[in-house]
């Protein structure tokens, strides 16, 4: 999304999700198109939970296996289902980011 700003310029906004867990990578396709792309549960989440950064005005999120793994002091931003999941997802933030 572009946001106007009061000096002329645009400013872009955005989410990133992070967390880990393993995926297949690879070219999926035939001759006249061929696409590199990541595919799994941890793709899938992470996509699911960029959603939540959008509807928490965040820029960062992190799911519990990333924020376990990258100790930085994150916010706990609470439990979310997250669709095609059997369970909800605790999701963390960067403490000096406050939603919106």
């Amino acid at each position: 999304m572009r946001y106007p700003v009061g000096d002329g310029h645009e400013r872009f906004r955005f989410g990133v999700a992070l967390h880990v867990g393993k995926l297949l990578y690879g070219n999926i396709g035939g001759g006249n198109r061929l696409d590199f792309t990541c595919i799994g549960p941890a793709v899938n989440l992470a996509a699911r939970l960029e959603k939540i950064a959008g509807r928490l005005h965040r820029t960062i999120v992190a799911s519990a296996d990333f924020a376990q793994h990258c100790a930085c002091g994150w916010s706990d931003l609470g439990e979310f289902p997250i669709a095609g999941f059997a369970k909800a997802e605790r999701v963390y933030g960067l403490p000096d980011e406050a939603s919106a």
